[in-house]
């Protein structure tokens, strides 16, 4: 079975730029796909069959397009892969999967700062001006 954490967006866009060099019809038939109804990838105005489109970008990625038949029966979640990888992504969800959103918090009441107070001037020796310590008296003059 394929696995496609190594597949990231550029691999996708690989995908999608052989897909429009070759044509839709070319692109399934080198592949061996066949048009997988409810689940399209769009991408600047044009729609794409997203099965066949991870499946390739898999290849961009590791060397091997995955077969149709690993990515069949709903065995893997092209939405959910290519929709983490930034593409719109029309249908497939998988409603099956408990939802990883996290729960909405109401507002929190905005923080107000305390205004910064202003730094005192380090007092100085009026013989050697030098900086005097914390106890007041200078160490070179006594």
């Amino acid at each position: 079975m394929a696995t496609f954490s190594s597949v990231t967006r550029p691999h996708v866009l690989s995908a999608l730029a052989e897909h429009d060099d070759r044509g839709p019809v070319a692109f399934l038939k080198l592949y061996g796909f066949t048009p997988t109804p409810g689940v399209t990838l769009t991408y600047s105005g044009t729609t794409y069959d997203a099965t066949a489109i991870l499946a390739v970008a898999h290849r961009y990625a590791t060397g091997r397009a995955a077969l149709p038949e690993e990515m069949a029966d709903g065995k893997v979640a092209v939405g959910a892969l290519l929709r983490k990888r930034g593409f719109e992504i029309i249908g497939g969800f998988d409603t099956t999967a408990p939802s990883r959103r996290a729960p909405q918090r109401a507002a929190a009441a905005p923080r107000t700062r305390r205004a910064q107070e202003p730094e005192k001037p380090t007092p100085v020796c009026p013989t050697c001006f030098m900086a005097l310590p914390a106890t007041g008296t200078c160490d070179s003059c006594g």
